[in-house]
């Protein structure tokens, strides 16, 4: 734990002594504000919305990162400093992340040349996180110089996930019609390759004789955590147990018995399109309904610890070593279920109703940012 996280620990007393805060002790809940723009990379089946739900909002619509700058403002994150600055990238909803990753570095630097930023930080959810190792790397291509400060991902397949194979192994003639039942007709609009976005979520290549090689383990090898792209890359794993995940998830996970997510191997030792093997326990918090916890993390882990009266916070979680090479990360890398966020793919998103407070939780993620000084 760094220096200033040390003190917010030493601090944390003062969350619970009273009831009623002076407005000097209202401002010190407010997120440290970034040097640079958090720029949010989405998920597979996002754009404004998934499922119906705004994808970087609360559980009733409003941005996680709208912060509280107008007068007599209401629907707004309290949390967030008044100056903040942001950005939400949107990408093909079903496509690979050669694709996808192009267009959010496209998108990333049409908003650097209208606003003047040279750098930024990004937040990715799912895919994202997979998208913005390309992101990075084509945007370092083309300025010459590393653009990506600190990237986070939240519950990203970085080494694939069961449920992308399971649908092209079971339901290959008819992956958009399945797929439609969940996320509705924006699966048909134009430019979406549901096949290829299911074959970039399976580790190795899925069909080797197609003269194409997809899947994130050559991924992986192209588009590494590499300090030449992104100066700092870390993430936040998910995992709930059993029928308290989204009732969505839930039939997912019905439907492929379980994603057992915490074994340990090398490579795809039992061919269930996600690097490593379960350990043969189907009932203990190792997945978060798409993605196991021995595919999540990248660079750091990190803990996001919730505060009542005063800002969650996020820190570095350092003995857990940095995963650079996605492809091989250690046993306890893989399959520790230490500081996972107890809950579902999609509760970080604000798709609910549930329990999880998306406000304070990007607020911490913009605090963590901060603090390190991007």
């Amino acid at each position: 734990m760094n220096h200033l996280k040390t003190l917010k620990v030493v601090g944390l007393a003062a969350c619970f002594v009273g009831a009623s805060m002076t407005a000097s002790q209202a401002l010190a809940r407010d997120a440290n504000r970034t040097q640079f723009p958090i720029v949010f990379a989405h998920g597979m089946a996002g754009f404004d919305d998934i499922l119906g739900y705004d994808y970087w909002g609360d559980d009733y619509g409003t941005y996680v990162l709208d912060a509280c700058n107008r007068f007599l403002e209401v629907n707004c994150n309290v949390d967030i400093n008044r100056y903040q600055r942001s950005y939400v990238s949107a990408v093909t909803p079903f496509e690979s992340s050669e694709v996808r990753g192009h267009q959010l570095a496209n998108n990333i630097e049409s908003y650097m040349a209208t606003s003047g930023e040279s750098y930024v930080n990004i937040v990715s959810h799912s895919q994202g996180g997979i998208d913005a190792r390309k992101a990075a790397r084509v945007l370092r291509e083309r300025k010459g110089y590393r653009v990506v400060k600190t990237h986070v991902s939240v519950s990203s397949p970085h080494r694939g996930s069961p449920v992308a194979k399971f649908i092209l192994d079971h339901y290959a003639n008819a992956v958009t019609e399945t797929l439609a039942n969940y996320v509705g007709d924006v699966i048909y609009n134009n430019g979406n390759d549901a096949i290829a976005g299911a074959k970039q979520l399976v580790f190795n290549d899925y069909d080797p004789n197609d003269g194409v090689t997809t899947g994130l383990k050559a991924f992986n090898q192209k588009y590494p955590v590499s300090p030449s792209y992104i100066e700092h890359s870390a993430a936040l794993m998910t995992a709930q147990r059993g029928g308290s995940v989204n009732p969505a998830l839930w039939l997912l996970k019905e439907a492929i018995y379980d994603i057992d997510g915490d074994g340990y191997c090398y490579e795809d030792c039992n061919n269930d399109g996600a690097a490593g093997q379960g350990d043969g326990n189907p009932d203990d918090r190792d997945d978060d309904g798409l993605v196991g916890i021995n595919s999540q993390q990248q660079g750091t882990r990190l803990q996001y610890f919730e505060c009542f009266g005063c800002l969650d916070y996020v820190w570095d979680r350092t003995e857990f070593g940095y995963v650079s090479d996605l492809n091989h990360p250690n046993s306890t890398q893989a399959t520790s279920s230490s500081y996972v966020i107890n809950q579902d793919h999609l509760d970080v998103i604000g798709v609910g109703p549930d329990t999880f407070d998306e406000m304070e939780f990007y607020a911490a993620i913009t605090d963590y940012i901060a603090d390190r000084g991007h």
